[in-house]
């Protein structure tokens, strides 16, 4: 265990994070998303929620604010899954900032999560729960 690091930030996971640059995207997948058949790397929280692990992943990861959004899910049809509100209370906390969740057609999500850096596959079983976040840079 580390001071001030969220336990669900895994060594691999860590790696991956800081080995990203700016511009990368990473993906947050819920059960039921096809992860193993489209990520480049591919990291698996089973146990874990799509916004617990998106908070931890937002308490390292800074949003690209060079984008309107820098943050995209997967668009539901017919319907706003509440998740969305969640992810976007989660990013505005994380960025003291509110930050637009663009919502993309399945398939536009599908080729965007081909293209990732990474993916985290996480056992959230509510419907829709996936999001993409483009890396930010810090500022001196």
């Amino acid at each position: 265990m580390l001071k001030t690091i969220n336990p669900l930030l895994t060594g691999e996971l860590l790696a991956i994070l800081s080995d990203m640059g700016h511009g990368d995207e990473l993906v947050i997948t819920d059960a039921n998303f096809p992860a193993a058949a489209v990520a480049q790397r591919l990291v698996r929280l089973p146990q874990i929620s799509a916004t617990d692990t998106l908070e931890a992943v937002l308490s390292l990861l800074p949003l690209d604010d060079f984008v309107d959004q820098p943050t995209a899910a997967m668009d539901a049809p017919g319907e706003r899954p509440a998740i969305y509100a969640d992810f976007e209370g989660l990013s505005k906390a994380a960025e003291g900032r509110d930050i637009g969740l663009e919502l993309i057609d399945r398939f536009a999500f599908y080729d965007r999560t081909k293209a990732a850096y990474a993916v985290i596959a996480t056992g959230e079983r509510r419907l829709y729960a996936n999001i993409i976040l483009k890396k930010g840079v810090l500022r001196s």
